[in-house]
């Protein structure tokens, strides 16, 4: 049964303003639209790392913020994996560290299983700075994953790659939407992308949602 996600609040940030009022169920969700729009904003709010000024954001039925009870969850409970564009690793540890950082303590995925997935098992103990692009972006996955998500955030999640290596992570990405049951909301400019992962899509312009619909249609081919 496809996640009950709703996403109606307002936010401001200097002269930009960001209003969405959806409704939605999606088990993989995407957020479209050009630089400025305001799908970053809308991340952050789920996350707990930006406080809109009125609304409400609920998951699966539990509010996460709602202004006008008075809740807002702090980011460390909410239970939401976030992979931000850049994936902010720690240099100075090593992969297995990365992953176990912040690990959940309400029954997280079994460490070999995360690794076995993403099929990074032969690079735990490996610095940081030894990756590769792809290799640091499926770290991030699994460090986001072993925090035991109920939901997971991806900011481009292959913008920082080279064309040659991005379509090797999106076998992964659906392996996690798949074999995971784990809902996702994605920020992408990459129309393949969307609609190899997702199935619904929101598309923002200036702060405002401009249409929802299937990714078939919002994200059409060429």
């Amino acid at each position: 049964m496809p996640l009950a996600i709703t996403l109606d609040f307002e936010l401001r940030q200097g002269a930009f303003a960001l209003a969405i009022h959806e409704r939605l169920e999606s088990d993989a969700l995407a957020l479209v639209g050009p630089s400025g729009a305001g799908k970053t904003s809308v991340l952050e709010s789920i996350a707990g790392l930006r406080r809109p000024a009125s609304g409400t954001i609920a998951v699966g039925g539990r509010d996460l913020f709602c202004a006008a009870r008075g809740i807002d969850v702090p980011a460390r409970h909410r239970r939401v994996g976030y992979v931000p564009q850049d994936a902010l690793l720690f240099p100075h540890m090593d992969v297995r560290r990365n992953i176990l950082y912040g690990a959940g303590a309400g029954g997280p995925l079994p460490l070999d299983r995360v690794l076995a997935m993403l099929e990074i098992a032969p690079l735990v103990d490996r610095r940081i700075d030894r990756l590769s692009g792809g290799e640091r972006q499926r770290v991030a996955l699994a460090r986001a994953l072993m925090a035991s998500p109920s939901l997971l955030l991806l900011d481009e999640p292959l913008a920082a790659l080279d064309p040659d290596l991005r379509w090797r992570i999106v076998p992964y990405l659906q392996r996690i939407r798949d074999e995971l049951r784990l809902p996702m909301i994605c920020v992408s400019h990459d129309p393949a992308l969307v609609r190899a992962v997702a199935d619904t899509v929101v598309q923002l312009a200036a702060g405002r949602v401009v249409a929802v619909g299937p990714a078939a249609t919002l994200a059409p081919a060429g």
